[in-house]
């Protein structure tokens, strides 16, 4: 037995109350929460679970033979949406995962049954959230492959790498590094683009843990890029700003300074909520596995990244700050000189009838 999912994450530009959304679907589909099945409900605390819509299936040829492929997506509070594809095959063994997963090797094959997902779903979603911006080009993707035992007959790397190669050893020895087991009859090996999972059963907390982390992955890459074309914007409006007479510039920097604050303040309550959207406590192993997907998708430089930027957004407000307070300053100053030069005139000057 040998199963496969493949996932796009998007971010559709807002937050998303998903009391409402699930009260609202409720009268007309089926529509649940996600929740662990193998751990105490302590173990992992969501403060949100997301929530899980079923689509419209279809079919997908295969090296095997045509088979179902099943559509579902999960919609995160924090705006985010994931569409999985599911293709398994119950009765097929486990070394023919790897004529499949090459087979549909960076998902060509898969293009136009995403596109019909992500328009099936923005067509459920429309009366209740309205037309959302959404990118259908920005999106990452990932891979979760699924055998019910490790078969010496596939390679693993070549699986995870999506070709057939003669792989240097150290290509191999990266490749494998993160894998981690707990029973001795299952084990999950982590890389960049994808997961390859052994298990009697399928590994569901697991296989939601590693999509949660894509999602966060997803999310960080998203208002890394949005904070970019804010910098970039800001950096016009000063420019344009500086072209000012120095009263309107006072003007135009103190809106500057508003928007700037906002948007700083709005980027980090989200990044926080993302960060920390899920956290693992008591259990050790499915921390490590968490963690692990975490830095084998590079979360810790897009937060860095993020901080920076964010980091940046803040001396720029603070320089602002200063040049505003020196043209007050400065315009304070003029005024005294005024009166000063004011009463001056008066006192030199006859005033008639005196």
């Amino acid at each position: 037995m040998f199963a496969i999912r493949f996932y796009r994450i998007y971010d559709i530009g807002d937050e998303i109350d998903l009391a409402s959304l699930e009260r609202d679907l409720a009268a007309s589909m089926p529509t649940t929460r996600s929740r662990f099945l193998r751990v105490k409900p302590t173990s992992i605390t969501i403060e949100e679970p997301p929530l899980l819509i079923r689509l419209q299936g279809s079919e997908a040829e295969t090296p095997g033979g045509t088979l179902p492929l099943s559509s579902m997506a999960r919609i995160y509070d924090f705006g985010a949406i994931s569409i999985c594809l599911y293709l398994e095959d119950m009765h097929a063994p486990s070394r023919a995962l790897e004529d499949v997963a090459l087979h549909f090797a960076g998902e060509e094959h898969l293009a136009g049954h995403f596109e019909s997902a992500l328009t099936e779903l923005r067509t459920i979603l429309a009366p209740h959230l309205g037309v959302r911006p959404l990118d259908p080009g920005f999106y990452d993707d990932y891979t979760i492959f699924l055998a019910d035992h490790h078969d010496p007959g596939f390679d693993p790397v070549a699986i995870l790498l999506g070709e057939r190669a003669e792989f240097s050893q150290e290509i191999r020895t990266e490749t494998l590094r993160h894998t981690y087991s707990y029973y001795h009859d299952e084990k999950a090996i982590l890389s960049w683009n994808g997961a390859l999972l052994f298990s009697p059963e399928p590994p569901l907390d697991l296989i939601e843990l590693i999509e949660f982390a894509s999602v966060q992955v997803l999310e960080l890459r998203f208002y890394e890029r949005e904070l970019s074309r804010q910098m970039e914007k800001m950096y016009d409006d000063i420019e344009n700003a500086d072209r000012q007479w120095w009263i309107s510039r006072i003007f135009k920097y103190q809106a500057l300074m508003k928007d700037l604050m906002s948007e700083q303040a709005e980027v980090s309550e989200i990044i926080e909520e993302i960060n920390n959207f899920i956290k693992v406590t008591e259990d050790v192993y499915y921390a490590r596995v968490y963690a692990a997907a975490l830095q084998v998708l590079r979360s810790n430089q897009w937060t860095d990244s993020v901080n920076r930027k964010i980091a940046t957004i803040r001396e720029t407000y603070r320089m602002l700050s200063e040049e505003v307070n020196v043209q007050h300053a400065h315009f304070l100053e003029w005024i005294v000189i005024g009166l000063i030069a004011l009463e001056i005139l008066i006192f030199i000057l006859p005033i008639p009838g005196h």
